[in-house]
């Protein structure tokens, strides 16, 4: 997969709510009303990143969930970096409905 040109990526994060563009990758943070949502969250994304075979850095804090994803063999973004952000999007939407 080839990287996404920086013009591109802005134009489509522009249509994404709180998703940034720095340092070669894209990055928002989601936040959650108790700890244990935060973590069922991040293993829903962990099995659909693992499905996809492209995975976040993710890092965990109190009701607090920063996402990060970037291609490490490609050295920044791909449209396998976007098309996650938009899942993740998705899989936080439905945070009411996880298990």
């Amino acid at each position: 997969m080839t990287l996404v040109k920086d013009k591109d990526i802005k134009h489509t994060l522009e249509k994404m709510i709180g998703w940034t563009f720095i340092n070669s990758s894209i990055k928002k943070v989601y936040t959650f009303d108790s700890y244990m949502s935060s973590i069922k969250f991040i293993n829903h994304l962990a099995a659909e990143s693992e499905e996809e075979n492209h995975h976040p850095d993710m890092a965990v804090g109190w009701c607090r969930i920063e996402i990060v994803f970037t291609s490490h063999d490609q050295g920044g973004v791909t449209a396998a970096c976007l098309e996650m952000a938009k899942k993740t999007d998705t899989i936080y939407s439905k945070k009411l409905e996880l298990p």
